[in-house]
């Protein structure tokens, strides 16, 4: 029987309203354990005229059948919390206690939802984000941040940071490190060889050198490196028109909005955030808190529900290996 967890994020945003509405897809051959507020989450589906319910647990250990779960921590005033310190400490306090029972095999895999990097960093998180979170936590230096659909897969060479410490990441080593790890994750998890775009970083990718020289100096020498290792691997391929080819499993970006912008038009709906190098399936979806629209009943929970089925396939797969 799998387990798999759901974090609530941050409950100023959308994430009780996404878990009280995905209630009604959940597989009851499996057992879900939302680590979240319960007043929170039946103040939620109250104002979005449904019902919350679960079976209060301090453990997943405690589970013996399929079902829906709680792990309540009780540590916010209120119900409904503003965007503020208050919504930042239950999103890393609920998301700490999840990868804490990740770590040590309680639960088979986890679906986190949205936080606010910036409430988070006033609550005391000194990460990046959740990705960089769990990596640390399972005290792996080599991952990366895969962006999953049927349409289109993105995985980015940095991820949270500012522009110019992203143009100084691009480097040989950096890139050779980042696409073996894509190579090896990716036929780990979806069983194939995958085909890599490495995208350049300048306009044209660089137009041999007249337009930045990290193209020449930098992305090609990686690539022909790992042709000659043996992977699939183009590039660097010009970023304005490398979308264009589908013959691609997956695209390895330069920095975050150069693959998030075109993997949002093309496939936002269906959108998953993956974690890879860890030895255990964490998704989420491709959205943040979007505060503007919480609790209003009207939040697309699309790619929620993608980030779940995709948790559970890997997952189911993950243990019977």
């Amino acid at each position: 029987m799998l387990k798999i967890g759901i974090t609530i994020g941050d409950p100023a945003g959308v994430g009780p309203e996404v878990i009280v509405r995905l209630m009604e897809h959940l597989d009851p051959q499996y057992a879900y354990i939302i680590y979240g507020e319960e007043k929170i989450l039946k103040a939620c589906a109250k104002e979005l005229g449904r019902d919350f319910t679960a079976n209060l647990i301090n453990s997943p250990q405690e589970i013996n059948a399929p079902g829906v779960y709680l792990i309540d921590l009780n540590i916010c005033d209120t119900e409904r919390p503003s965007p503020s310190y208050t919504s930042g400490k239950v999103a890393v306090a609920y998301l700490g206690r999840a990868v804490v029972d990740a770590v040590y095999g309680n639960i088979d895999g986890l679906l986190t939802m949205p936080i606010s990097k910036f409430w988070a960093k006033m609550a005391g998180f000194s990460y990046e984000g959740q990705t960089e979170f769990l990596a640390q936590a399972f005290r792996v230096r080599d991952y990366a941040m895969l962006m999953y659909s049927e349409t289109i897969k993105v995985a980015l060479l940095s991820t949270h940071i500012s522009l110019k410490e992203a143009i100084q990441r691009v480097k040989r080593e950096n890139i050779v490190k980042k696409v073996k790890l894509l190579a090896e994750e990716f036929k780990r998890w979806f069983k194939k060889s995958p085909q890599i775009g490495v995208l350049g970083l300048n306009p044209h990718a660089g137009e041999g050198g007249t337009i930045g020289e990290e193209d020449i100096k930098e992305i090609a020498p990686a690539v022909e490196e790992l042709k000659s290792m043996g992977y699939i691997v183009d590039g660097p391929l010009s970023p304005d028109t490398a979308f264009l080819n589908r013959d691609y499993d997956l695209f390895l970006c330069m920095y975050h909005d150069q693959g998030l912008i075109p993997f949002k038009l093309l496939a936002f709906k269906e959108g998953v955030n993956m974690t890879l190098g860890i030895p255990f399936p964490r998704t989420s979806p491709d959205h943040g808190t979007a505060y503007d629209i919480a609790w209003k009943g009207i939040a697309d929970i699309s790619p929620s529900l993608h980030a779940l089925r995709l948790c559970e396939r890997l997952a189911k797969n993950n243990i019977q290996r």
